[in-house]
């Protein structure tokens, strides 16, 4: 199983397999045919809450990935994050995100969740 996070403002590669945009909202100044996307399940993206806790109040990241699995365990997240995991057990998945730190993204638990 391959699953990688890339900015999705990086242009498309061959070995990306299956591409996935795993934020909430439509990547600014991006047109949707050049993001060339496979698929957007909206409710894998953590609450707004959660994100504004974490962007605007300075949370560590350590303690925004345990909020986030915590919401990966409802009943609606948990079966998008199967359907996506289904998806990388046929061939490389490639996590997008518009986050400039994509190592302390909520792509990055995504992909480790993904990993397991």
């Amino acid at each position: 199983m391959s699953v990688r996070v890339r900015r999705v403002y990086e242009p498309p590669e061959p070995d990306d397999g299956v591409r996935v945009l795993v934020d909430r909202l439509w990547p600014r100044g991006l047109a949707k045919d050049a993001a060339q996307v496979d698929a957007w399940p909206k409710g894998l993206t953590p609450s707004t809450e959660l994100r504004r806790w974490y962007h605007g109040d300075g949370g560590s990241y350590e303690e925004f990935r345990g909020r986030y699995e915590a919401e990966l365990a409802a009943p609606e997240a948990a079966e998008l994050l199967d359907s996506v995991r289904e998806l990388a057990g046929k061939g490389a998945v490639t996590l997008l995100t518009a986050s400039k730190d994509t190592e302390h993204s909520h792509a990055r638990v995504l992909a480790r969740l993904l990993g397991d």
